[in-house]
């Protein structure tokens, strides 16, 4: 069994956690920030060593 995934609105951006699109990168970070506080903060990166900084 095949199964087909539409391409629809590829383009916008995609809460990676609960899969909703948003109409611009504002309104995914708003979410994430209110709708997925614990995860965001979890994943903060801080720069590892090694990392390059361009300036």
């Amino acid at each position: 069994m095949t199964m087909v995934m539409p391409l629809v609105n590829e383009n916008l951006p995609k809460c990676y956690i609960c899969h909703r699109i948003f109409p611009d990168m504002e309104s995914l970070c708003k979410h994430l920030q209110e709708a997925h506080p614990n995860v965001i903060s979890a994943h903060r990166s801080e720069p590892a060593p090694g990392d390059v900084t361009v300036f």
